[in-house]
């Protein structure tokens, strides 16, 4: 996440303002050319309309004017989007924007990355067969190296974003320095499941092979990570998010509180929101305006806060780091972190 101080500067500003929303995660596209082991979004082979350009460009407007700070453009993969360029090039005026590939895209759409503040690129593993195969795909793990290392060498921010899960766990450590000891940061996810039964956009598919079951062996990894975290750059993963996960993992008790629909949402290809991918959709994108500050958002919100049903990583974080409170904890987290972040 590269971006200029001006902009830093603006965002800081906003970080402190309260009841706007902090982060939204816009899946822009159902289509994807991988076929993952862990994800359910290739399987629906049904046809899914999407927002135009000037839709996505009109819906993008709204948040900026309810204040929103950081946008992730995920799916699918956006990258198949023909008019993503356009996308990017707009909503990196007004937020702190990431954009999600497998690796398979970057390198060709090259040209659209460079007003991303963030380019995440899908790696879960440094060995070649293993990661083929969690994709689905021959040749992923190559793509997914040419595309940091191409990325990188453009002066694009990049970094990777391994999915922890049983089949990895053990080599998240080594994996860790492997790309901090390169100055590539590593964005962690954890392998999940959905669990509701009508999701607005269904991704986590349910694989025995991949779920966690050596909770001891993930409460290790958190503090090991904890103490990495004193010598290596480039760990984008909170000590206090470190110790919800360990706490969870080993007594099942959540030690924060939904923030849904309040410091973070989701919204689907065709402009619908939710609270997340798995709750069902409650509003358009261009609704929001009238919809933010009304009886029926404050319900759902309320709503949200008793929910105990996941442990998405993006959605914990942007529910533990809320409020004037939570942006102190990150900075003071991630200080050191600064220079990678910040252009001048």
């Amino acid at each position: 996440m590269r971006f200029s101080l001006r902009k830093a500067l603006r965002l800081s500003r906003q970080s402190f303002s309260l009841k706007k929303p902090h982060h939204v995660q816009w899946m822009l596209t159902r289509r994807c050319n991988y076929r993952c082991k862990s994800c359910d979004v290739w399987r629906d082979e049904r046809p899914v309309s999407e927002l135009s350009t000037e839709e996505v460009k009109a819906g993008l407007d709204i948040l900026r004017d309810l204040g929103a700070m950081e946008l992730v453009l995920s799916g699918g993969n956006p990258l198949l989007r023909e008019d993503i360029k356009e996308i990017i090039n707009y909503a990196s005026r007004y937020f702190i924007t990431t954009i999600y590939d497998n690796g398979s895209q970057a390198v060709n759409r090259i040209d659209a990355l460079h007003n991303a503040d963030f380019v995440a690129i899908s790696l879960d593993t440094l060995n070649c067969k293993k990661y083929d195969y969690l994709k689905g795909v021959t040749g992923a793990w190559k793509n997914a190296l040419d595309a940091v290392k191409t990325l990188h060498n453009n002066g694009i921010s990049v970094g990777v974003s391994p999915t922890i899960s049983q089949l990895n766990m053990s080599e998240i450590l080594s994996f860790t320095d492997h790309f901090t000891e390169r100055g590539v940061p590593v964005l962690y996810c954890l392998y999940q499941h959905d669990s509701l039964a009508e999701p607005m956009f269904q991704i986590g598919a349910k694989n025995n092979e991949l779920e966690i079951v050596d909770k001891i062996g993930l409460a290790s990894l958190c503090d090991d990570l904890i103490k990495k975290k004193e010598s290596h750059n480039g760990i984008l993963i909170t000590k206090k998010m470190l110790r919800a996960l360990k706490h969870l993992y080993l007594t099942g008790e959540r030690a924060w509180t939904c923030q849904a629909l309040q410091s973070f949402f989701t919204v689907d290809p065709r402009g619908r929101v939710a609270g997340c991918h798995l709750q069902k959709p409650v509003a358009s994108i261009f609704d929001l305006p009238k919809l933010w500050k009304s009886d029926k958002f404050e319900v759902l919100r309320r709503e949200y806060r008793q929910c105990s049903k996941c442990s998405y990583m993006c959605y914990m974080f942007y529910s533990m780091h809320v409020n004037v409170q939570g942006n102190l904890e990150i900075m003071r987290d991630q200080w050191k972190n600064a220079r990678t972040l910040i252009a001048g």
